[in-house]
């Protein structure tokens, strides 16, 4: 690192660094977890992707609400990032039903306090994305909470700005992947506050790590879909016998390539710019 640099804490993903009392480093790594445990197998520019989509995706979305993005370092995978004062809750939105949300709607007809219509299958589009929000787990999977819960926490008022903020952001983001072959199921989003008190976007954005990315051409409701993220991995991960807790099982080649390669098509389709272009100039997203 080119200036001094404070660590200040390690998340399954990344590491999180303090450059001054304003600004913040987040390094992504090539680390994979499935099932909340850390796999002792890298994915080789796993954290390049990551960086580098989240600074696309600032980009093209900061005239609906600031984002936190000051600058993508020539690594690829560190970004200089404005401090805030983050929420206490996980901003999923969702405009299919898949995941946790289809779990919820198979036992209750409902997921977060949404109501659904009946007779809906698995991986079916949503009449309109819904706000789910989540709380944030130390450890384990995040449990999702109503918006009468997520109130509490935040506030009624505030809640209702974070929600069409959020609900903006997926739709704007999930018509522009449409467009280029891939279906946003569902994503989470952080947001915190700055020091003028305006909300802003933080954390990372629409990855394939924070997000259910489906191939438009293959979708079938009725069915899980195939997905460009860690797929691979958990399916593998899922023939082995493993006991889902620590340690996780090496993953060999052909499905660590595999996965990359997911990964990366994600990003060139997304972005409009080749992988390898990326890594001569980071700057080339932020166009």
């Amino acid at each position: 690192m080119s200036e001094a640099a404070t660590h200040l804490a390690s998340g399954k993903v990344r590491e999180l660094y303090e450059l001054d009392a304003d600004r913040l480093l987040l390094v992504a790594s090539d680390r994979i977890s499935t099932f909340d445990v850390i796999l002792p197998t890298e994915i080789p520019d796993k954290g390049r992707v990551l960086t580098g989509l989240s600074g696309f995706w600032f980009t093209l979305l900061r005239d609906i609400v600031p984002n936190h993005m000051l600058a993508i370092r020539e690594d690829g995978r560190s970004m200089e990032c404005k401090r805030l004062e983050m929420l206490p809750i996980e901003c999923v939105v969702r405009g299919y039903l898949a995941g946790s949300g289809w779990k919820d709607y198979k036992a209750t007809g409902a997921t977060s306090g949404h109501a659904l219509p009946e007779g809906l299958r698995e991986s079916d589009r949503l009449p309109q994305p819904i706000f789910t929000p989540a709380t944030k787990a130390t450890t384990g999977h995040d449990e999702n909470i109503s918006r009468d819960q997520a109130a509490e926490l935040v506030g009624a008022e505030k809640l209702a700005e974070i929600e069409r903020v959020v609900t903006a952001l997926y739709s704007a983001a999930a018509e522009y992947a449409l467009e280029r072959g891939i279906i946003i199921a569902d994503t989470k989003f952080e947001l915190g506050y700055d020091a003028d008190g305006t909300l802003v976007l933080g954390d990372e954005a629409l990855t394939p790590d924070s997000s259910r990315f489906w191939p438009a051409d293959s979708y079938e409701p009725g069915r899980g879909q195939d997905s460009f993220d860690k797929q691979f991995v958990r399916d593998f991960c899922e023939t082995t016998g493993w006991d889902k807790t620590y340690p996780g099982p090496e993953i060999p080649e052909d499905v660590v390539a595999g996965t990359r390669a997911k990964y990366v098509e994600a990003f060139e389709r997304l972005t409009g710019v080749s992988f390898d272009a990326y890594l001569a100039d980071p700057a080339t997203v932020l166009a």
